[in-house]
């Protein structure tokens, strides 16, 4: 088969995935929905310097913990800030963190994955066992001890999601290459002279790339968590800088007397990991074929 006609194959077979995409996305509503309230928010979070009424850090103490009202929407925290002002900036911590660090893992955990299935022997033993001590630790500790070590800044903290996720993704790219490497197409690639670094990039990752995906989109809410959660107790971006898991431990502190700073921020987050679930499952639906059947 010549380059040109390779070529149409793999175009035809893109376009037929993203169609399948479609059709799943059509019959699970619950996807579309997903979707557009995660673009929605990325929108809100892109726009927040023009459509955030206040600066996020501007302190106006005698508007100190007002309720949501006409001039504060969402009402104030204790230095009297915008609470929608700061949630709108917020959002942009929340989404940068979760999208990149998601997208790290991705591509370190994914290369990893394929490198070790592809090759097997010794490379598969050393790249899974490293992996295997990564997953002994929990997800939370494994980034609270990385955090600790290295500094709370957003660097380090995004650095440290990816690490904890990086052994999820080498895992789940390492099965399919597995099976996808002794089909007939890529021994007839090496009988071609191609290349390792061609057959792995060219032709297993995108018949694992799907499934990376899925993952992906699965874990970037479990990164906005996890964010939340080394926010609000301190070891995220430092202050004054808005985080929504900053903005809830800021409320914590005053939660009987002024709520709305913790729920509104905390629904926040509900939000973006409800939508982020939503499109998961809808990927998830879209690439497996018995599910797609159903």
């Amino acid at each position: 088969m010549n380059t040109v006609a390779t070529s149409a194959v793999e175009r035809s077979a893109f376009s037929r995935a993203m169609g399948e995409i479609v059709h799943v996305f059509n019959v699970n509503k619950t996807s579309w929905v997903g979707l557009v309230i995660f673009l929605g928010i990325c929108l809100l979070a892109i726009l927040a310097p023009w459509i955030a009424p206040y600066d996020p850090i501007d302190q106006h103490i005698v508007d100190a913990l007002q309720p949501p009202s006409a001039k504060y929407w969402l009402g104030t925290d204790t230095f009297g800030r915008d609470l929608w002002s700061r949630i709108l900036w917020g959002g942009r911590i929340s989404l940068l963190v979760s999208v990149t660090s998601i997208s790290l893992a991705m591509v370190v955990g994914g290369t990893l994955g394929i490198v070790a299935g592809y090759k097997g022997g010794r490379i598969d033993q050393w790249i899974m066992r490293a992996m295997d001590v990564l997953l002994s630790f929990p997800t939370l500790v494994m980034g609270l001890l990385v955090v600790a070590v290295l500094g709370a800044n957003l660097t380090n903290l995004i650095f440290a999601i990816a690490l904890t996720v990086v052994p999820k993704f080498a895992r789940i790219a390492r099965a399919p290459t597995i099976a996808v490497k002794e089909r007939d197409f890529i021994e007839a690639c090496r009988a071609l002279g191609y290349s390792d670094v061609r057959i792995m990039a060219v032709h297993i990752l995108p018949n694992v790339l799907g499934e990376v995906l899925v993952l992906g989109s699965l874990w970037a809410a479990t990164a906005v968590r996890i964010e939340a959660y080394l926010s609000f107790i301190g070891l995220g971006v430092k202050p004054p800088t808005p985080t929504w898991g900053g903005i809830i431990r800021e409320g914590f502190e005053t939660i009987l007397d002024a709520p709305w700073i913790s729920v509104y921020t905390g629904l926040a987050v509900l939000v973006l990991v409800f939508s982020l679930n939503l499109l998961g499952d809808g990927l998830r639906d879209a690439i497996d074929p018995k599910l797609r059947e159903n």
